[in-house]
Protein backbone atom coordinates (compact mmCIF):
# COMPACT_ATOMS: atom_id res chain seq x y z
CA UNK A 1 0.00 0.00 0.00
CA UNK A 2 2.78 2.54 0.14
CA UNK A 3 3.83 2.21 -3.16
CA UNK A 4 0.51 2.59 -4.34
CA UNK A 5 0.06 6.02 -2.68
CA UNK A 6 3.83 7.11 -3.48
CA UNK A 7 2.82 6.64 -6.51
CA UNK A 8 -0.55 8.43 -6.18
CA UNK A 9 -2.31 5.52 -8.06
CA UNK A 10 -6.41 6.71 -7.01
CA UNK A 11 -7.68 9.64 -5.54
CA UNK A 12 -10.86 9.86 -3.34
CA UNK A 13 -13.92 11.32 -4.86
CA UNK A 14 -17.78 10.85 -4.97
CA UNK A 15 -19.36 8.56 -7.68
CA UNK A 16 -20.80 10.12 -10.28
CA UNK A 17 -24.30 8.55 -11.22
CA UNK A 18 -23.40 7.45 -14.85
CA UNK A 19 -20.61 5.38 -13.26
CA UNK A 20 -20.28 1.85 -11.33
CA UNK A 21 -17.49 1.25 -8.70
CA UNK A 22 -15.66 -1.66 -9.40
CA UNK A 23 -14.74 -4.23 -6.30
CA UNK A 24 -11.73 -5.41 -4.63
CA UNK A 25 -10.32 -8.01 -2.78
CA UNK A 26 -7.03 -8.38 -1.09
CA UNK A 27 -4.67 -11.49 -2.75
CA UNK A 28 -2.22 -12.94 0.19
CA UNK A 29 1.23 -15.40 -0.96
CA UNK A 30 3.35 -16.94 1.48
CA UNK A 31 7.01 -16.30 -0.17
CA UNK A 32 9.12 -19.38 0.94
CA UNK A 33 12.91 -19.82 0.78
CA UNK A 34 14.63 -22.17 -1.43
CA UNK A 35 14.99 -24.84 1.72
CA UNK A 36 10.69 -24.31 1.99
CA UNK A 37 11.13 -22.20 5.38
CA UNK A 38 8.52 -19.05 5.11
CA UNK A 39 10.50 -15.87 4.04
CA UNK A 40 7.57 -13.38 4.15
CA UNK A 41 3.89 -12.60 3.66
CA UNK A 42 3.24 -10.65 1.28
CA UNK A 43 -0.68 -8.91 0.47
CA UNK A 44 -1.66 -7.40 -2.98
CA UNK A 45 -5.28 -5.57 -3.48
CA UNK A 46 -6.49 -6.57 -6.52
CA UNK A 47 -9.35 -5.10 -8.52
CA UNK A 48 -11.90 -7.58 -9.92
CA UNK A 49 -11.60 -6.85 -13.16
CA UNK A 50 -13.95 -9.84 -14.36
CA UNK A 51 -16.96 -7.16 -13.45
CA UNK A 52 -16.02 -4.79 -15.99
CA UNK A 53 -17.75 -4.78 -19.18
CA UNK A 54 -16.50 -4.32 -22.54
CA UNK A 55 -17.80 -1.54 -24.55
CA UNK A 56 -18.55 0.04 -21.09
CA UNK A 57 -15.96 -0.05 -18.79
CA UNK A 58 -13.25 -0.24 -21.43
CA UNK A 59 -12.27 -1.01 -25.02
CA UNK A 60 -9.49 -2.95 -25.07
CA UNK A 61 -7.29 -5.01 -23.53
CA UNK A 62 -3.63 -5.27 -24.23
CA UNK A 63 -0.04 -5.51 -22.45
CA UNK A 64 3.06 -4.85 -24.06
CA UNK A 65 5.10 -8.01 -24.61
CA UNK A 66 8.35 -8.44 -26.55
CA UNK A 67 8.75 -11.66 -28.94
CA UNK A 68 11.43 -13.82 -27.91
CA UNK A 69 13.46 -13.70 -31.54
CA UNK A 70 14.02 -9.87 -30.08
CA UNK A 71 15.80 -11.19 -27.17
CA UNK A 72 17.56 -13.66 -28.90
CA UNK A 73 18.71 -10.89 -31.30
CA UNK A 74 19.73 -8.71 -28.56
CA UNK A 75 21.85 -11.55 -26.82
CA UNK A 76 23.63 -12.03 -30.46
CA UNK A 77 24.49 -8.48 -30.59
CA UNK A 78 25.99 -8.65 -27.15
CA UNK A 79 27.66 -11.10 -27.56
CA UNK A 80 29.61 -10.19 -31.32
CA UNK A 81 29.97 -6.92 -29.90
CA UNK A 82 31.61 -7.82 -26.43
CA UNK A 83 28.79 -5.46 -24.56
CA UNK A 84 28.03 -5.88 -21.37
CA UNK A 85 24.00 -6.85 -20.38
CA UNK A 86 22.33 -5.68 -17.31
CA UNK A 87 19.29 -6.81 -16.53
CA UNK A 88 16.53 -5.04 -13.76
CA UNK A 89 13.45 -6.00 -12.26
CA UNK A 90 10.90 -3.14 -11.47
CA UNK A 91 8.58 -3.84 -8.66
CA UNK A 92 5.98 -1.37 -9.26
CA UNK A 93 6.58 -1.35 -12.59
CA UNK A 94 2.74 -2.08 -13.29
CA UNK A 95 1.80 1.01 -11.27
CA UNK A 96 3.32 3.36 -13.55
CA UNK A 97 0.70 2.77 -16.21
CA UNK A 98 -1.68 5.78 -16.60
CA UNK A 99 -5.32 4.69 -17.65
CA UNK A 100 -7.33 5.83 -20.78
CA UNK A 101 -10.58 5.49 -19.23
CA UNK A 102 -12.38 6.55 -16.47
CA UNK A 103 -12.19 3.71 -13.66
CA UNK A 104 -13.66 3.38 -10.15
CA UNK A 105 -12.95 1.19 -7.54
CA UNK A 106 -14.63 1.12 -3.91
CA UNK A 107 -11.96 1.76 -1.27
CA UNK A 108 -9.77 -0.92 -0.20
CA UNK A 109 -11.15 -2.73 2.70
CA UNK A 110 -8.54 -1.86 5.99
CA UNK A 111 -7.95 1.15 4.64
CA UNK A 112 -11.38 2.95 4.59
CA UNK A 113 -10.36 6.89 5.05
CA UNK A 114 -12.09 8.09 8.25
CA UNK A 115 -15.11 10.16 7.65
CA UNK A 116 -15.42 9.50 4.20
CA UNK A 117 -16.31 6.01 3.78
CA UNK A 118 -18.61 6.91 1.68
CA UNK A 119 -16.75 8.15 -1.09
CA UNK A 120 -14.34 5.64 -3.74
CA UNK A 121 -11.57 5.78 -5.63
CA UNK A 122 -11.10 7.13 -9.29
CA UNK A 123 -8.16 5.48 -10.67
CA UNK A 124 -5.28 7.30 -12.03
CA UNK A 125 -2.90 4.18 -12.92
CA UNK A 126 -3.31 0.55 -13.91
CA UNK A 127 -3.77 -1.63 -10.72
CA UNK A 128 -3.57 -5.59 -10.88
CA UNK A 129 -6.71 -7.58 -12.38
CA UNK A 130 -7.65 -4.00 -14.16
CA UNK A 131 -9.35 -4.95 -17.74
CA UNK A 132 -8.17 -1.26 -19.86
CA UNK A 133 -5.85 0.20 -22.08
CA UNK A 134 -3.14 1.97 -20.06
CA UNK A 135 -0.83 4.58 -21.82
CA UNK A 136 2.66 5.01 -20.67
Amino acid sequence: MDSVMRNQVWELVDLLPQYISIRNKWVFKIKCQTEGMIDKFKARSVVKGFTQIEGVDYEETFSHVVRISSIHLLLVLVAHLDLELIQMDVKTAFLNGGLEEEIYMDQTLGFLSKGQENKIFRLKRSIYGLNSQTVS
